[in-house]
């Protein structure tokens, strides 16, 4: 069954409760204040069902909204969700100041459909209510309410007269209006917070994209505080699940005291909160300029903080205006693009614009010529185009899928979608979950490449740089450096061993007294055998200055072809693997070997001998047991 959201608006006592319950039958004043009072102070709700004008079923949900001025905070909370509104205009007093408010209201919230209802028509005679008539048509002209396309319908709610039409114009418009999306990622609004005897928590709110289930787990934005639905009721009916579109109340597993009005439900680990947003801002005709930096009164759907508005590139903006401007908001909020707002003056509280956020996660410190680029590509509303505005603004660090759906609030596969389109001409560059632009990576390319070559230059005695050291000199992000990285080898740039990184065919370059000096220290050690003399005394014998000696050496024990087995002794690896032969072949004359045997066997003296047996240990040709070793 079709959901449609109709919210209420409308100057304080100009019947929108009472037309509420003449068609509903259902009472919105909850409240003993209200009852008591006789006006509407906070959000009350109502459903009823009709048939379409195609026979399907219809299912209206009414938020009904409070018309005082000093409860428009209230009526923000309500509208926030709607998909048409019902503009009731008392026929015996005709337009008023909360009318021309709430009408503001809705026209920046982008209200596009809704039906204006003289109310009360039964205290008037026919000639005041056409001049009414008039006056209302000529104030809506123009505007998603002008009365060529959206009718003005006058009804009594005590007489009843009027009342049919007005459904049969509700089933009608309500048929039309395009369906929230189920598919989309969940995002409930909370507008009420309640305990129920027996069942605990619960709260209610229009579900405005996606679907909620029960028994499934949720996050409460901003507290990160995670909550299971035990139960849920769709227009006061027990449901197994929620779509976007309806009036939904969750009982959850939670502390009441920790929920509150403005708060909003979502799919745990997909959000974040912000504190700051970009957005398009408009300002109201009737209200005064802006100036930059000043503070107002933000609603968004339920919430609501104060923020201060700072202006692109104006020091202030004119009534009637529209401009790029970040909010930065007292209170964190779960917003995202595409999500309406409204923003008050300070003070005196009125409404004086809203806009539309574009982004909820600007970066800090962006020139602003690059930001307003930017933002003018978010605003034309083209999902590959924002997709790729998102990553090129990432520059070296790139945009994790994870990051994608959090900053747009398109599920994965929306994503993906767009990634297929522009992949196609080349433009995204993509390694796993991360994406770069393919610019991007080329310059970084291009620097590690130059880095590799600088590190020959100064090292020629070195074989390549470590690939974690080449990332820390580039100050990359472990997924940006292998996507860069793989990409030189696949086009063979650069050459990996082990973990060091080359330039084909480089590596190791040596002078003739260097290339002499190596040979030098591996006959040295080749000849002596197990004897091995002290490395000092052969690097004192080179040609070579000590600290091109020890580079000399650091290549022959990473090359293996010197081993050191301990801080003062270092053997060929020949006389290392001769050493094992020789410890085998022991085996089948005796398992064990103590130090003394070891000495016989090898001609080395202790000296050499203890440290012999413990690399023969560390290498599992031996096992210590005692004072003897076991042969393995």
């Amino acid at each position: 069954m079709k959901s449609v959201i109709i919210g209420t608006a409308g100057h304080i006592d100009h019947g929108k409760t009472a037309l509420v319950k003449a068609l509903t039958g259902i009472d919105a004043d909850r409240l003993k204040e209200e009852k008591r009072r006789g006006i509407t102070i906070d959000l009350g709700f109502a459903h009823l069902e009709l048939p379409s004008p195609t026979g399907e079923p219809l299912r209206l949900g009414f938020v009904d909204v409070p018309g005082h001025e000093r409860f428009v905070r209230n009526m923000l909370a309500g509208t926030g969700g709607i998909d048409l509104v019902l503009l009731a205009i008392a026929a015996d007093e005709s337009i008023k100041p909360q009318t021309r408010e709430h009408f503001d209201i809705c026209r920046l919230l982008s209200v596009r459909s809704g039906i204006t209802v003289l109310t009360k028509s039964d205290l008037v005679d026919q000639e005041t209510l056409d001049v009414v008539r008039l006056e209302v048509e000529e104030f809506l002209r123009g505007s998603f309410l002008d009365p060529v396309h959206s009718p003005v319908i006058a009804v009594s709610s005590l007489t009843g007269a009027g009342l049919d039409e007005l459904k049969l114009a509700l089933a009608e418009i309500g048929s039309q209006v395009s369906a929230k999306d189920s598919a989309a990622l969940a995002r409930l609004p909370i507008d009420r917070v309640f305990t129920m005897k027996g069942f605990g928590t619960v709260v209610t709110g229009t579900l405005i994209s996606g679907t909620m289930r029960k028994d499934e787990e949720l996050e409460i934005f901003p507290t990160g505080q995670r909550v299971r639905v035990r139960g849920m009721q769709v227009h006061g009916r027990p449901a197994e699940e929620a779509v976007a579109g309806q009036r939904t109340a969750l009982n959850l597993a939670a502390d009441t005291e920790k929920l509150a009005r403005g708060m909003m439900l979502a799919p745990p680990a997909t959000f974040h909160s912000t504190l700051r947003t970009d957005a398009s801002l408009s300002m109201l005709a009737s209200s005064r300029p802006l100036k930059d930096r000043a503070r107002v009164h933000l609603h968004a759907y339920t919430s609501e903080t104060i923020a201060t508005v700072v202006l692109s590139g104006k020091k202030q903006v004119a009534p009637g205006e529209s401009v790029f401007a970040q909010l930065r908001l007292a209170d964190p909020l779960l917003l995202l693009p595409d999500d309406r707002f409204i923003i008050r003056q300070f003070s005196p509280v009125i409404t004086i614009g809203g806009g539309v956020v574009l982004d909820a996660a600007p970066l800090l410190k962006t020139a602003q010529d690059a930001q307003q680029s930017f933002l003018k590509v978010l605003a034309e509303n083209n999902g590959a185009s924002i997709l790729e505005a998102r990553i090129s603004r990432r520059a070296e660090t790139g945009l994790a899928l994870a990051q994608a759906v959090a900053e747009t609030g398109w599920r994965r596969e929306v994503i993906e979608k767009y990634l297929r389109d522009t992949a196609r001409n080349g433009h995204i560059a993509r390694a796993g979950d991360l994406l770069m632009w393919p610019e991007v990576i080329e310059r970084l390319k291009l620097r590690l490449l130059q880095t590799v070559a600088d590190f020959h230059s100064q090292n020629p005695l070195v074989a390549g740089m470590s690939k974690e050291a080449l990332r820390e000199k580039l100050q990359l992000s472990p997924d940006v450096f292998a996507l860069a990285l793989q990409q030189l080898i696949s086009s063979k740039k650069l050459d990996i061993s082990g973990e060091l990184v080359r330039l084909p065919g480089g590596g190791v370059v040596m002078k003739d007294e260097e290339a002499e000096s190596k040979k030098l220290i591996e006959d040295a050690f080749l000849s002596a055998g197990l004897k091995a003399p002290a490395l000092k005394d052969v690097l004192a014998g080179l040609k070579v200055d000590k600290n091109r000696a020890q580079k000399i050496v650091t290549l022959l024990l990473r090359d293996k072809t010197l081993l050191k087995i301990s801080e003062d002794l270092v053997f060929h690896r020949n006389a290392l693997e001769e050493l094992r032969k020789t410890v085998h072949a022991e085996k089948s004359r005796s398992p064990r070997i103590d130090v003394s045997h070891f000495k016989d066997l090898t001609g080395v003296t202790r000296k050499y001998a203890i440290p012999l047996l413990e690399y023969l240990d560390r290498e599992h040709v031996t096992r210590r047991v005692g004072d003897e070793r076991v042969i393995l």
